[in-house]
């Protein structure tokens, strides 16, 4: 699977990018289908504390699976959206 990491407005420091690879690595284990996967970074601009959007697109025979979260941190936004993907690609292996 081929991983793709975008931000917009900010620079990822190492240990995010590391937590990105990490964690998407993780889907190819409930689907073993994804030929791609986006990752988007990007800060609202709003007074919000919960700021910090991550969404994640993956590139599934079919439809793609699109999953956006936005919280207070970039891991925990990210963690949200891979918890969601995780669950929409058991879904759709079961449907399969």
């Amino acid at each position: 699977m081929k991983i793709t990491v975008q931000s917009i407005g900010l620079t990822p420091h190492e240990p995010l990018e590391s937590h990105i690879e990490k964690k998407v690595r993780k889907l190819d284990t409930f689907y073993d289908k994804i030929h791609e996967c986006k990752v988007f970074l990007k800060v609202e601009n709003n007074s919000d504390r919960a700021n910090k959007t991550s969404e994640i697109i993956l590139m599934v025979p079919g439809e793609d699976i699109v999953v956006k979260k936005t919280t207070s941190s970039f891991e925990e936004s990210l963690d949200l959206c891979v918890d969601t993907a995780k669950k929409l690609l058991i879904k759709k292996k079961e449907l399969a």
